[in-house]
């Protein structure tokens, strides 16, 4: 089987940088995922879709916007606009079992595991370093674990998911991803940012 090369390359090296003097402030690393999916309802079919998910990939998923959830084997998902649902986890076969259980009457299933990059910030000033991109409100109470927003920074499209207290998973296109890397970069060069 063919390894899938990273998009970053070369540019996106481990180490420290910006100003950390008073230490690290985030953490910036990509995250490799098996699968990545998008499911989608028909209209009326938000409820049987989420359902399906949950039974699947052992989540406890509702149709309501920003909803969001983990399984013990590392498969999320998050609800990415009405009816509609990002999966991802390191199960390769993860794609065709979505498929599988998401029936031609209740919505459609894209696999975009080979078209998304996963870039990873965590760290004690992510908040900071993400509300400098991003017009959302990233505190715990408007954005809780697991939840998941739709958004852009300028041209670049980025589906968001809280991961941790202080950790966040960002979903960019695979076109975008070392532009973007880079971006978030120069965003956390105030706070100082290591490459992991």
């Amino acid at each position: 089987m063919v390894e899938r090369a990273s998009p970053l390359g070369g540019d996106f090296r481990p180490g420290s940088y910006g100003d950390f003097a008073n230490g690290s402030g985030v953490t910036i690393s990509e995250a490799v995922k098996g699968s990545i999916v998008e499911a989608s309802a028909w209209p009326g079919q938000e409820k049987a879709l989420a359902s399906n998910l949950s039974t699947t990939c052992r989540l406890r998923l509702s149709a309501s916007p920003g909803n969001g959830a983990a399984s013990r084997e590392g498969t999320c998902a998050f609800n990415i606009g009405p009816g509609r649902f990002l999966v991802s986890g390191m199960d390769e076969a993860l794609a065709g079992d979505i498929i599988a259980a998401v029936g031609d009457e209740t919505g459609t299933v894209t696999d975009l595991s080979h078209g998304r990059t996963v870039l990873s910030i965590e760290g004690p000033q992510v908040e900071w370093v993400l509300a400098k991109l991003f017009a959302l409100d990233f505190s715990p109470a408007a954005f809780p674990v697991h939840a998941g927003r739709a958004t852009a920074h300028h041209d670049v499209f980025v589906q968001i998911q809280r991961r941790g207290e202080k950790r966040f998973e960002l979903y960019v296109f695979r076109s975008f991803a070392r532009a973007f890397a880079k971006t978030l970069c120069r965003a956390a060069e105030d706070v100082g940012y290591t490459i992991g």
